[in-house]
């Protein structure tokens, strides 16, 4: 079957690869749309940073290993002792992989698991191949109110929502965002859905500032033409109860610390490459918090149904989809030099 495997910098190969055979417990799984996540652009970028250099503890791989972990499809088989799926149904995969023994696992904390792993990341198959197979507790059912492109969304909302309920957002709070990428405007929309009643975007692109509005933003402002903080502040008389940093860059987390108002809250929702520095005096002598998040816990069932309500409205974000064999030029090297587009879909299916 084919399949896209990360081998290096820029060198992601459409290859063929043994499809894997049914395992107890297991689903068998027909990718219909995967999307290019941020993390995805990264290790292309930059990797390896999530991706297994070593074997990987939880699949014993390493690179190259399958790309994908933004998926849905159509259950094609199924292991024995799997009871709650049958061959044909329409599912969507929650991608971690966890111990299930660590102090964090046994919190309950799976998202922050001493061993993480993804799937589409940490080896064992991901949704850029024609078929894939997973844990039958990582397979989510959808309801039939939810198309396959939307189901597709479901990780990165995910993650968005799960930092919106990590903070401290209250309903009737401020709040900004630095960054609108795809998780960016993810985020504004959950905060949405959270109740925030005063929501501002900070973001370069032109058409992301349009997409940030449209996402539910109430001010959206180019940093590049203002002084954002400044706005920010006096948009919020002194300073948002709750900045999220999407950016990943060091004055966009310095940006967000500052926008921030006394007593409030800094939320890093954002992968790093690289460490970056933070002023703690900025947090000191205003008695600013920074929490970090990662992924989620026991969430995908809540934005399923929010997806399927038609509450979170993630299609709006899908700028292109294309097929298996042309992800590399079609789909990262365009997310990579060209900022109109947000989420990229891709289908191993030859349509």
């Amino acid at each position: 079957m084919k399949a896209a495997r990360w081998h290096g910098v820029r060198d992601i190969r459409i290859e063929e690869i043994e499809e894997p055979i049914i395992q107890p417990g297991m689903v068998k799984i027909r990718p219909v749309w995967c999307g290019i996540c941020g993390t995805d652009l990264h290790e292309y970028l930059a990797g390896p940073i999530f991706l297994p250099a070593e074997p990987h503890a939880l699949t014993d791989e390493s690179v190259p290993v399958v790309l994908g972990h933004e998926f849905a499809g159509e259950v094609v088989e199924i292991g024995a002792g799997v009871s709650r799926f049958q061959v044909g149904n329409r599912v969507t995969v929650e991608p971690i992989l966890s111990c299930g023994t660590c102090a964090a696992c046994r919190k309950g904390h799976y998202n922050v698991c001493d061993h993480i792993g993804f799937h589409g990341l940490s080896g064992g198959g991901g949704g850029f191949s024609e078929i894939t197979m997973v844990k039958e507790s990582l397979v989510h059912p959808l309801p039939d109110g939810i198309s396959y492109e939307q189901a597709a969304m479901v990780e990165p909302a995910a993650v968005a929502l799960h930092a919106v309920r990590q903070s401290g957002l209250q309903a009737g709070d401020s709040c900004v965002v630095f960054g609108t990428g795809p998780i960016g405007l993810l985020v504004i929309q959950a905060a949405r859905l959270a109740g925030a009643s005063n929501i501002i975007g900070i973001e370069i692109s032109e058409v992301r500032q349009q997409m940030a509005l449209a996402a539910g933003a109430h001010h959206v402002i180019n940093p590049l033409a203002t002084d954002a903080v400044g706005a920010v502040l006096e948009l919020t008389d002194g300073g948002a109860d709750v900045s999220f940093e999407v950016t990943g860059v060091e004055k966009g987390l310095q940006g967000a610390i500052e926008a921030t108002r006394t007593d409030g809250q800094v939320v890093i929702v954002s992968i790093w490459e690289k460490s970056a520095q933070i002023p703690p005096n900025a947090l000191v002598l205003k008695e600013r918090s920074i929490k970090g998040v990662l992924a989620y816990r026991n969430i995908f069932p809540a934005v399923i149904s929010l997806i399927a309500e038609g509450r979170f409205p993630v299609e709006q974000f899908i700028t292109k989809k294309i097929t298996l064999d042309h992800i590399v030029q079609e789909g990262f090297e365009e997310l990579v030099n060209d900022k109109r587009h947000v989420k990229i879909l891709v289908t191993p299916k030859g349509v």
